[in-house]
């Protein structure tokens, strides 16, 4: 019998406790799964040793079993007078053949397959919601920064060859992704890909059928009926008896004459073809998290670098250094550069050290949980995909380097922080952005921060942790503004007017990470507390029309 070759690997594992999905969400989780894949690849390595050392003895056997036999058929009845091959002969069809038997018989795999089934109650494996995740963040990203399907599919990022190149098969995937998910236009990007790496790739990796299907339906979605028929009559060349093709022909045929039989009707009276009426929209019931088209715009464009504020209101901005009101900065005052005048909004520079911040995340990881919106209605924390990342919060009271940061928080911005929300540490994950948004809760979300007692979010401090290879930026679309993530600086701004009624300008969005791994922190101060810190002024300091 094959000797067992398996060899146990859990000696290789640092155990980790099984989770939840929702991998793609951070990529300080996704790193994990590269323990995983060298885990697996380990165990499959030793899985084809084991093949190869079962192979080789079958090919010994059937050396030796066929040099016996051509010695025999040279003269059967020399061969068999000698009473020892006699012998051999029929101890190679009893316990030797029985050997060769179980030998075949032997299944290899079991013992590997019943590691995999092990590994996946220590191991992080991802679940079908991050394969799903994950390829709706490449649409994301595919869609903001205008990549070209065919480059994306190259491996190559804004002109940068990152990776390895997609498959027909990898692009299929993304597809069907997109198909799941009811985004036919994405569909039928990806599977025209995956058809024109079909006919250059020598060991196919998807098939043209499957293709086809998806592509037809997809193109039919979009309103090419017949375009549809065509590629479905192809896909019937193919496979003529394909049951769900005959049937959607049948189907594209009907509805091709329905469309010719509205026109020779819309026209009868003799005029020209009357247009289908465009004109009337359905107003569907407004919400804070949908934006309108061109605010959509400005935002991918912020996040592209396309846009920025005039050339007026920049050169009226400054860097200085700064100690605000604090006895302590005098010794060694902040860097401060002005970004925005009105609303204020500044980035302070070498506010957090490479110490810090890796003693943050250390902290943060075995935290993290998938971020969460306030429901605008209830009040209620839930999921929300236009916010893809996970976060976790630290309190003053576990570690004296949050605490030192709180206190810097409250020299930067003079504002105490008695009132203000634990220390936010989120991580993004593939294509992680959270789109267009206000820190304040509006007039309308009565309920927002009810359960905290100190008011409403006076103001933001946002720490980025981490340099971003590309993409990552905070926008502001109503100001043409962007900030670019630069590890150790912090940006600030106030949500509310000294007034106490929101600034509606700072409606804000991270944009999606396009390459490297984005880190930030951020701290919510809120109202209850700043009465004296930073009193409401004699005059109205913001525009009736806002509200």
């Amino acid at each position: 019998m094959v000797p067992a070759l398996v060899g146990t690997v859990f000696a290789l594992l640092l155990l980790q406790p099984p989770v939840d999905g929702e991998l793609f969400t951070a990529l300080a989780d996704m790193e994990e799964l590269l323990e995983t894949e060298a885990v697996l690849i380990t165990n499959l390595d030793k899985y084809v040793q084991a093949q190869e050392e079962k192979l080789m003895q079958l090919r010994q056997k059937v050396h030796e079993y066929r040099r016996e036999h051509t010695e025999a058929a040279r003269d059967v009845s020399a061969y068999l007078s000698n009473p020892v091959n006699a012998f051999l002969l029929t101890k190679r069809l009893t316990t030797d053949w029985r050997y060769v038997e179980n030998l075949m018989a032997y299944e290899v795999g079991k013992e590997f397959l019943e590691n995999v089934t092990s590994y996946r109650s220590v191991l992080k494996f991802p679940s079908d919601e991050d394969l799903n995740g994950a390829a709706v963040a490449l649409m994301r990203l595919q869609d903001t920064y205008n990549l070209d399907t065919a480059s994306l599919a190259r491996g190559m990022l804004n002109g940068v060859q990152y990776s390895t190149e997609l498959s027909a098969g990898d692009c299929f995937e993304l597809g069907r992704q997109s198909y799941l998910n009811g985004d036919y236009y994405h569909t039928v990007l990806w599977m025209r890909e995956a058809m024109d790496r079909l006919t250059s790739e020598v060991n196919r990796t998807a098939t043209k059928e499957d293709v086809l299907e998806y592509l037809a339906f997809s193109t039919f979605k979009q309103g090419n009926i017949q375009t549809a028929l065509s590629m479905t009559e192809e896909l019937l060349e193919l496979v003529p008896d394909h049951e769900r093709a005959v049937s959607n022909k049948a189907y594209y045929e009907k509805e091709l004459q329905k469309e010719a039989q509205q026109k020779i009707l819309r026209g009868d009276d003799g005029s020209e073809e009357v247009p289908i009426d465009t004109t009337t929209k359905i107003q569907k019931e407004a919400t804070p998290h949908v934006y309108d088209t061109n605010e959509r715009k400005l935002y991918e464009q912020l996040c592209r670098g396309e846009q920025q504020p005039p050339i007026e209101l920049r050169s009226q901005l400054v860097c200085r250094y700064t100690a605000n009101t604090s006895p302590f900065l005098r010794i060694g005052p902040l860097k401060l550069e002005e970004a925005y005048l009105r609303p204020y909004i500044v980035i302070y520079h070498d506010v957090m050290s490479d110490r810090e911040i890796e003693r943050i995340k250390q902290y943060a990881r075995p935290r993290f949980r998938r971020a969460t919106v306030q429901n605008y209605k209830t009040g209620e924390l839930e999921f929300a995909n236009y916010r893809i990342s996970k976060s976790a919060w630290l309190k003053d009271a576990e570690d004296e380097m949050i605490r030192t940061i709180s206190r810097r928080v409250e020299d930067m911005t003079g504002l105490t922080m008695e009132t203000a929300e634990e220390l936010q540490v989120v991580n993004y994950g593939i294509g992680g952005h959270y789109e267009p948004h206000f820190d304040f809760a509006r007039r309308e979300e009565r309920n927002a921060f009810k359960s905290l007692g100190t008011g409403n979010r006076i103001a933001t401090v946002l720490f980025y942790m981490s340099d971003v290879t590309q993409g990552g930026a905070t926008v502001f679309p109503a100001l043409h503004l962007a900030l670019w993530p630069r590890k150790g600086t912090a940006a600030f701004w106030f949500n509310l007017h000294a007034s106490g009624h929101g600034d509606y300008a700072t409606r804000h969005a991270a944009c999606p990470v396009l390459t490297g791994t984005k880190w930030v922190s951020n701290k919510w101060i809120h109202e209850r507390g700043q009465e004296f810190r930073r009193p409401c002024g004699l005059h109205l300091d913001h525009s009736e029309e806002e509200f």
